[in-house]
């Protein structure tokens, strides 16, 4: 099982870079942020010099979007960080959530999204592609590679993921959505006549090591209020107990009265006061190295290839190097 960090790109970026640094010492292959430019500061630029000071970190979007960039403009950026570093990039790509919502925009579409996954593949690696019926290439591109793992929890986007994707993210680790979801990913993949296991399969969520429980559920009840904004778009389109959604997934937002974008991933967020303990139990990993260890080899048997820890709490150094020390090692058995 891979390792990854996720951050936000909060000022000053020195910080973002030194984490991603120590992260890298300590076992984890890939570095990710989130992706949001009212919120935080531009990610790709924060990339540039990640990989300037690393040495085979690979970096990318948790996750960008198709509507806050034109597809040709992310492409080139991908491809260019790629020239400059040796192909250490992943496009982490989805609707868009807090980059779409807080500049007044809706979600993308997910037949936008499922268009702009092959263009900005396709440019990306050195291919033609139709950009709003102009056909374009990116002529300076040699030897480009450029993985796209789309965000996912909905039935339609869970089928788009194994179709088109080339890695699926799921931002929760509870192990029975997680064999639910990857299920339907690798059936849609099959369907379309792809091999269902060259979908990378990716879960990201809080983790925070510490025998403290109640503090760490604190610092990582943010997590079900994030997940509550995807959920509550699945709710008003599918309906509660619709049977296309399991109910353990929607059950918990029945409380839900909004959210606050200011607030967005970060501990001690307001908007999460309907989030019971269960959920954060269910959804993230906590408790001592152990606990993490044995939730991991579950999630690893169910077909997880990536365990990406969001690590936005008050022990970020701490949870990092306990990763490195203990829990990483343990899952190279």
């Amino acid at each position: 099982m891979d390792f990854g960090l996720v951050l936000q790109t909060d000022p000053p970026a020195s910080r973002v870079i030194s984490l991603m640094k120590r992260a890298e010492r300590n076992g984890f292959t890939h570095g990710w942020t989130f992706d949001s430019a009212v919120l935080w500061q531009e990610p790709f630029v924060v990339y540039s010099q990640i990989l300037a000071n690393t040495t085979t970190l690979k970096v990318g979007p948790m996750v960008t979007n198709p509507g806050t960039r034109t597809w040709e403009v992310t492409a080139s950026t991908f491809a260019t960080l790629n020239d400059m570093f040796g192909n250490r990039t992943v496009c982490g790509i989805g609707r868009g959530d807090s980059a779409m919502r807080v500049a007044g925009r809706r979600p993308n579409t997910l037949a936008r999204l499922g268009e702009a996954i092959e263009v900005i593949r396709d440019l990306a690696e050195g291919r033609e592609a139709d950009v709003d019926g102009q056909r374009l290439r990116l002529p300076w591109v040699r030897d480009g590679r450029l993985p796209v793992w789309m965000a996912a929890y909905g039935p339609k986007a869970l089928a788009l993921t194994g179709r088109k994707a080339d890695g699926f993210i799921l931002q929760l680790a509870d192990p029975f959505l997680t064999e639910w979801m990857v299920k339907a990913v690798r059936d849609a993949a099959a369907e379309a006549g792809r091999d269902p296991e060259s979908v990378t399969i990716c879960v990201a969520a809080p983790a925070y090591v510490g025998d403290d429980l109640a503090h760490a559920r604190e610092q990582c009840r943010w997590f079900g209020g994030m997940v509550g904004n995807h959920v509550a778009d699945l709710v008003a389109r599918y309906g509660e107990h619709s049977g296309m959604v399991p109910d353990a997934l929607t059950e918990y937002i029945k409380g839900r009265q909004g959210y606050d974008y200011s607030h967005h991933g970060r501990a001690g967020n307001p908007s999460t006061d309907f989030v019971p303990d269960e959920i954060v139990d269910r959804f993230c990993l906590l408790g001592p190295p152990e606990a993490h260890i044995e939730k991991l080899r579950a999630l690893r048997d169910l077909g997880v290839d990536q365990f990406a820890v969001y690590d936005m709490h008050d022990a970020q150094e701490t949870t990092i190097d306990a990763y490195g020390a203990e829990i990483i090692p343990a899952l190279g058995d």
